[in-house]
């Protein structure tokens, strides 16, 4: 099992988890978070035309989800597609392993509680 956790563009939200539900990945959890990578933020013109001034703490939501081993290309692929704008900030995806999984309602464990 891996763990994939997606950060990237709020308005990609609705894109990314029906496009996900579409391939069988239904279970996840989403986070708004705040955060800034590489772009350092965005230029934004101050009101009226008085100058311009830098956020530099951009909101994002971060996408957490649990997959089997042979559905993580998969899902990494769906995420990439749907999330992608082609601008900077479109944002990041961490894998990791998962050593287990364990349903609390029934105790099953590994691929079986997903």
């Amino acid at each position: 099992m891996e763990r994939i956790e997606a950060i990237f563009r709020p308005e990609r939200l609705n894109l990314v988890k029906d496009a996900l539900a579409e391939a069988g990945l239904v279970g996840l959890n989403v986070t708004q978070v705040t955060g800034r990578g590489t772009q350092r933020g965005i230029e934004v013109g101050g009101p009226r035309g008085v100058g311009t001034y830098t956020v530099d703490m951009l909101p994002k939501v971060k996408l957490e989800m649990v997959v089997r081993e042979d559905q993580t290309q998969q899902a990494i692929d769906i995420i990439c597609e749907n999330a992608r704008t082609g601008n900077i900030g479109d944002g990041k995806i961490f894998i990791s392993p998962v050593s287990n999984a364990i349903r609390i309602r029934t105790s099953e464990q590994g691929d079986q509680a997903l």
